[in-house]
């Protein structure tokens, strides 16, 4: 089986459905702090439409989305960390650019959740393919049982709201089975700064357009590291900044001295990323890939060529045979900085339906991750399991309540 750190199973509700506004919640508590963005129907269905546009030129083929439940199930994965996001909160064309978050950002990440699971139960209503876990004894039940397992991660720091709601949020966060949190993404948002990740921008006209203050954590991006830590909701480390990883870091070690604990009771990850070959500040150097090992933190590696070829020379990039021997280099490179030389820090983080086309040869949806599986084993023998799920799985265990 394979467990993929990062897949977008809900960004296809993103583009067709346009999205209800937040009537109510199962949590009291998450109920009284939401608050609704008030946008006018319009205004989604416009988003939806922009959305789906983008998603013909630089995301999938053929008119068709990279993940569904089938496509999981046809690619033997088992264990999803489904990814929640709401673009119109980072782009938000009402601020300017950088602005802080606002307060109806978390309302609009509940709504995303709530979506996912409405669209699953819609799907699989007698609950006979999937579930949407909380718990680590959820999740191993689920796998043993064959059916998909699905939890909640967030992408972007700005969807948990203003300095003073942070705390709250993210322990309503907790109660609703949330597994990590992103702080960083594509833009500054006044949460932690972050490296340039959009494929037809380099990093340095990246970093000329878009202009980020020398900084890398700021109040906001600490409030969220300690109340993330506070409720063992992981931190992932992808898409930020050199200096905002580094600080983030030192954050985490810094509160463990305080609390009196081992680093490796609060992995932290890095879900769809990989060993830095070329010159991509999003990749991981060597000092960075050291310190998340320490955490006994692990590595996704994302399946997008921009990143994962980088510096890379590859006989033809479009040949499906060429891909597992990327995964293998940067694998062994992962395992080559790690102090045990283990590959018990390295896994899948596909970002498929994340806007990563071209996608690795030869994985064009989900269903294609059992491709991967015969010639890794090949490579990695008994170490196969652990790298395709079982590393994944540890660190979810963290984070899930007993």
């Amino acid at each position: 089986m394979i467990a993929d750190m990062h897949c977008h199973y809900p960004t296809h509700l993103l583009a067709e459905d346009p999205g209800l506004p937040l009537k109510g919640s199962r949590d009291p508590v998450t109920k009284v702090m939401t608050k609704v963005s008030g946008r006018p129907g319009w205004v989604n269905k416009l988003r939806a439409l922009a959305l789906k546009t983008v998603a013909n030129f630089i995301n999938y083929e053929d008119d068709r989305w990279r993940v569904s439940l089938d496509e999981l199930e046809r690619g033997d994965v088992r264990a999803v960390f489904s990814v929640l996001m709401e673009p119109g909160a980072e782009y938000d064309f009402d601020e300017s650019f950088g602005a802080p978050p606002e307060d109806t950002y978390f309302g609009d990440i509940i709504n995303r959740l709530e979506g996912v699971e409405a669209d699953l139960k819609r799907i699989d209503p007698a609950g006979q393919r999937h579930r949407v876990v909380r718990t680590a004894t959820e999740l191993d039940e689920t796998i043993a049982s064959g059916k998909v397992a699905f939890m909640h991660c967030i992408e972007g720091g700005f969807h948990l709201g203003q300095a003073e709601e942070i705390s709250a949020n993210v322990a309503a966060l907790k109660r609703r089975g949330v597994v990590y949190v992103i702080l960083a993404h594509l833009f500054w948002r006044d949460v932690a700064t972050n490296a340039p990740a959009i494929p037809f921008l380099s990093d340095g006209l990246y970093k000329k357009v878009f202009r980020q203050p020398p900084v890398g954590l700021t109040e906001l991006g600490r409030a969220a590291v300690e109340a993330m830590y506070e409720h063992h909701i992981l931190v992932d480390l992808t898409h930020m900044s050199e200096r905002a990883m580094d600080e983030t870091l030192d954050l985490l070690d810094e509160l463990d001295r305080k609390h009196g604990v081992a680093p490796s009771e609060h992995p932290v990850i890095a879900t769809h990323a990989g060993y830095r070959f070329g010159k991509q500040e999003y990749m991981l150097t060597e000092e960075r890939i050291r310190r998340i090992a320490r955490r006994d933190g692990v590595i996704g590696l994302i399946l997008a060529r921009h990143q994962l070829n980088e510096g890379l020379e590859l006989p033809d990039p479009d040949d499906p045979v060429e891909t597992p021997r990327v995964l293998k280099k940067h694998i062994d490179e992962i395992r080559r900085c790690v102090p045990s030389h283990t590959n018990a820090h390295v896994a899948i983080g596909s970002d498929l339906d994340g806007f990563i086309k071209p996608t690795m040869a030869g994985i064009d949806t989900a269903g294609d991750l059992a491709t991967l599986v015969a010639p890794l084993r090949r490579e990695y023998g008994d170490d196969t399991e652990m790298i395709l799920s079982g590393n994944a799985l540890r660190v979810a265990r963290t984070a899930l309540a007993p």
